[in-house]
């Protein structure tokens, strides 16, 4: 006899959606012991430094899992960062050169959206390349270093593309806030502009 499904191949049976919920709800609550406050801190002050040395913005956005809706439906960590990319602005800078690095922490899952400036000016291997260093980090539990070198690597691209003018660098050492369009804190689970 032959087995028939309502499903599309390809399409998560329930069972696998509510096993994955669950896996993403347990992981949730254990982001905060992988990104605790002095961490955050200090990538704040990252991405700041980095900022004043090119004119594109840098987002980092992690999430212990994702939310419902996007489970139930099974839709990937790329969805979501795609569509976190358009929700945080990271898209809205003057040489479309803005990038989000997101963490799923649930599926160990990294996702680098760099918008079209900056993705005409670096091959997707360049990309990919950065993603799996990001990945030995994490896998080892060491998410301050992977965060730290994605960063350094992000911002190495920024500067060698879209470098800060000296003008600009000089204005923003003396005011730190000059010139920036989006907030440098990395955006967590539980983040009102997270919401779905």
């Amino acid at each position: 006899m032959a087995k028939t499904s309502l499903a599309p191949a390809g399409t998560p049976s329930a069972l696998s959606r509510i096993a994955r919920l669950v896996r993403h709800r347990w992981v949730e609550g254990r982001l905060h012991q992988a990104l605790p406050p002095d961490v955050l801190e200090r990538i704040t002050r990252r991405v700041a430094a980095s900022e004043r040395r090119h004119t594109g913005q840098i987002r980092i956005c992690a999430e212990g899992g994702l939310p419902t809706s996007y489970l139930w439906r099974g839709a990937s960590a790329r969805e979501r960062a795609v569509t976190l990319f358009g929700k945080l602005r990271v898209w809205d800078t003057e040489h479309n050169n803005g990038v989000l690095i997101y963490l799923l922490v649930a599926e160990q899952a990294i996702e680098i959206v760099a918008d079209r400036g900056l993705a005409r000016a670096v091959p997707p291997e360049t990309w990919r390349t950065l993603v799996v260093h990001m990945g030995e980090a994490f896998r080892a539990g060491r998410y301050e270093d992977g965060l730290t070198q994605a960063l350094a690597e992000v911002s190495a691209l920024l500067v060698q593309h879209f470098p800060a003018d000296a003008q600009a660098v000089s204005s923003t050492t003396t005011d730190p806030s000059a010139g920036r369009g989006l907030p440098d804190a990395p955006v967590l689970s539980g983040d009102a502009l997270l919401k779905e």
